[in-house]
């Protein structure tokens, strides 16, 4: 392994792996003696089962995607929840990055699909990490109470091959579909991913209203 790993075990402006807080995240949700894929495997359910997914927490800016507002808050969104996991692995010694990619997505509500008006979610955010010289998927978002509500699968993962979607729910029908990979970063790219939202969500012209819902309390109405 020759690439330069420096940015991807350092602190950044939202993966913020030096701050006290995420440190000591980091180390009451990982052994200390283990090796690195335990230890990436043990921060992922961490952070999957330890905050909720809440897509209406989708700031793009740097103060709205801190690792450190997602620590305080117990809850954010797919990319949010990636720069989490990621500062924390940073933080045990495990090489981190964030990756993106755009899918078609079945798991949100109906005023959230009224709202984008599409079903695809674009940069949708998951952690890579380097275990043993190569670089595995992880998708730490959607918590286990969430994908109970909607009849799917929890996303495992063993730190030995990628985890990146819900191909299929619990009855078999199709869920998650990745249609194109946007690659992968030390810090979310946050110029590219405003004008992708601008262009494709008619609602983030209005910052008021973009991020204005209750996703759990719409959850547990259509899920009753």
């Amino acid at each position: 392994m020759t690439e330069d790993l420096t940015a991807f075990l350092t602190p950044g402006p939202t993966v913020e792996s030096g701050h006290p807080d995420i440190v000591a995240f980091a180390r009451a949700n990982h052994d200390p003696d283990a090796s690195i894929r335990e230890k990436a495997v043990q921060i992922y359910y961490a952070v999957r089962d330890g905050f909720r997914y809440d897509p209406y927490t989708s700031a793009l800016d740097v103060e709205g995607l801190r690792a450190t507002r997602v620590l305080a808050e117990g809850r954010g969104w797919c990319v949010s929840k990636a720069i989490l996991m990621a500062a924390a692995c940073r933080a045990a010694g495990v090489p981190a990055r964030l990756g993106f990619a755009d899918v078609r997505n079945h798991m949100s509500t109906e005023k959230m699909r009224e709202r984008m008006k599409t079903d695809i979610f674009y940069w949708h955010g998951y952690t890579s990490t380097l275990i043993d010289g190569q670089w595995i998927k992880s998708t730490p978002a959607f918590n286990v109470e969430l994908c109970d509500r909607f009849g799917l699968k929890p996303l495992e993962w063993d730190g030995t091959a990628d985890s990146i979607y819900h191909p299929i729910d619990k009855a078999g029908n199709r869920h998650m579909e990745y249609l194109n990979y946007r690659g992968e970063f030390a810090e979310p790219p946050l110029d590219r991913m405003i004008a992708t939202f601008v262009e494709h969500y008619p609602h983030w012209r209005d910052r008021a209203n973009s991020t204005a819902g209750d996703f759990d309390a719409e959850v547990a109405r259509e899920t009753a």
